[in-house]
């Protein structure tokens, strides 16, 4: 068993100390919760009915395993979250398939006078101007034009694209007169104003140097062909790209110091590590030591992945990392680190000291031995309950074949189920995978999964990308039972404020954090408001936000239950 060390001994403590008022409160939460699944599948029911295609013909191309992300993101400013769902493509060159492109789903949410609400989703991709694309990886969102209409851009194998929200309900692929290169086989992106002159920023993490025409033949331990390890094909650098606020970007990847240490990345997040109030970048590599990209300050970052602890695991060792999230678990102000991995070796809790240095603290937890069995990919630090502590949720599934499955004549062998665990309060999680709903007991290939509230009912919700599958919208059925409070925080220039920290403040002066955020997970765009859960207490005061520009603004807190859009030196909106 892993050792703890006395930094992560003293985080799991204050854990502890912070837990003691709720005692009582998550007892009985976890009591009156057993009689109903905290997740029900509404993807039938709200009309997404979006079938991903990985064009998987026998010869076990590394890229038809790796796909899709997923995305949520408010494309019409209607204050609801629409989906943009990530669609793959047949690898033959002459054998592609017309229908198998991206879609985008308008959320046509309706509230009724006694807060019941429904939820349907509209087709609009022929509507945005959406045409077929290469194969598909992943998506970001973000505003680069600062004009308020959220923009995204799209990772692929093969052409990325970045397409510009036109304000009427189209986009406009803007790709090359931004002057972005393409950097290769891409799956994530992270938009972040990383010099913190109040325009979005961007960086794309590349994973191989991979094609159809230079795939490896494979096989696994029993002689029969199989998918390949990341370790057959040579890795590429990310691009960092620096927004010059006319519409183009400057490719600043060498100037900024990015270039000098590069993996096969697959995860990617934009967050301050180290509190100092600049916007640090995480990259999650598969197989090979991860990169924290500390900010400078001046243009540039250093990287400081393995003085921080958050390179390789707690015994030293490297591993194929997929997807990613911060998020402060423990309640002690600072963001922890939240790696999902494959099979074998479980997913790595970093424990932040609240000086960006961290500890491994997974095997205290209780989340690596439960995580050993499965390959994570869409992961997130989401609150499922409304309790004011932060949970876990995973999504899985394999990248080489389940000989178990195989065995039993699978046509795809590489479905696993998805999981779910629940803070205690005290440093650790209690696995509720059963008790989640019957969407939990399903075995899919999972890949990306976007968190957000899509019926802005006070609980996240989680849509999942299933390989090769059909994408599921989970919907909360618990975290709404509880007191909450929603918040959009938007930039002094009229955006979402990537990378600001909304914090309720309490009246013995304990803040709660949350980072306005859209990215991480797996190649996949988050909603980016903030829920916090209040429980039962009622001693919330205040809100405080600290903007990426360096601000702080503070409101009294007078309402609950209900989302609140808060404006850098304007206030509520």
């Amino acid at each position: 068993m892993q050792a703890i060390t006395a930094a992560a001994a003293a985080s799991l403590m204050l854990g502890a100390v912070l837990a003691g008022c709720h005692t009582s409160d998550r007892a009985a939460a976890g009591t009156a919760s057993s009689s109903v699944d905290w997740f029900s599948d509404q993807t039938q029911a709200v009309g997404l009915d979006f079938v991903h295609v990985n064009g998987m013909t026998g010869q076990y191309y590394l890229a038809e395993i790796m796909a899709p992300g997923i995305g949520l993101f408010d494309f019409d400013n209607d204050g609801d979250l629409d989906v943009y769902a990530v669609q793959g493509q047949m690898l033959h060159k002459g054998d592609q398939r017309p229908d198998a492109q991206d879609r985008l789903y308008r959320n046509d949410l309706h509230v009724r006078a006694d807060g019941s609400r429904t939820v349907r989703f509209t087709d609009v991709t022929a509507r945005a101007g959406l045409i077929p694309r290469p194969y598909g990886m992943g998506v970001a969102t973000g505003d680069i034009d600062n004009d308020g209409w959220t923009d995204v851009y799209l990772a692929r194998l093969g052409a990325d694209a970045l397409l510009r929200n036109n304000g009427d309900g189209t986009f406009a692929d803007v790709f090359t007169k931004a002057r972005l290169t393409d950097p290769g086989w891409t799956v994530a992106a992270s938009f972040l104003d990383f010099d913190r002159d109040g325009w979005l920023d961007l960086f794309v993490s590349t994973y191989l140097r991979y094609s159809v025409d230079n795939d490896v033949k494979c096989v696994a331990a029993t002689g029969a062909r199989d998918y390949c390890n990341p370790q057959n094909y040579p890795p590429l650098p990310g691009r960092l790209f620096r927004n010059v606020r006319n519409g183009t970007f400057q490719d600043v990847t060498v100037a900024a110091g990015v270039a000098k240490e590069y993996g096969p990345a697959l995860g990617t997040l934009a967050f301050d590590a180290n509190g100092d109030g600049w916007i640090d970048l995480y990259v999650a590599n598969d197989g090979s030591e991860n990169q924290l990209w500390l900010n400078r300050r001046n243009g540039t970052f250093a990287n400081g992945a393995l003085l921080a602890g958050v390179a390789v695991n707690g015994d030293g060792r490297p591993e194929g990392s997929m997807g990613v999230d911060a998020g402060d678990f423990d309640n002690d102000g600072d963001e922890d680190l939240l790696i999902t991995n494959l099979t074998g070796e479980g997913s790595t809790l970093y424990a932040n000291d609240g000086t960006g240095t961290f500890h491994d603290v997974a095997v205290a937890a209780g989340l690596r031995s439960r995580s050993l069995p499965y390959t994570g990919f869409g992961v997130a630090w989401v609150e499922v309950d409304n309790d004011g502590w932060l949970d876990v949720m995973t999504v899985n599934g394999a990248v080489q074949t389940i000989q178990a499955l195989a065995d039993a004549g699978d046509g795809f062998p590489l479905h696993q189920r998805k999981q779910l665990f629940r803070n205690l309060g005290d440093g650790r999680f209690d696995d509720v995978t059963t008790i989640a709903g019957a969407a939990f007991a399903l075995s899919e290939v999972g890949r990306g999964a976007s968190f957000g509230d899509v019926d802005n009912d006070g609980d996240v919700d989680v849509l999942v990308a299933n390989n090769n599958g059909r994408i599921r919208l989970l919907s909360n059925e618990l975290g709404n039972r509880r007191r909450w409070l929603g918040v959009r925080a938007v930039s002094g220039e009229g955006r979402d404020a990537l990378g600001a920290l909304v914090g309720i403040v309490s009246q013995d002066g304990l803040t709660r954090w949350r980072r306005v955020r859209a990215d991480g997970s797996y190649a996949s765009a988050n909603d980016p408001r903030v829920l916090f859960g209040l429980g039962e207490s009622a001693d919330a005061a205040r809100v405080r936000v600290r903007w990426p520009s360096g601000r702080t603004d503070e409101w009294p807190l007078t309402v609950n239950n209900q989302w609140l859009t808060l404006q850098e030196r304007v206030g509520v909106r």
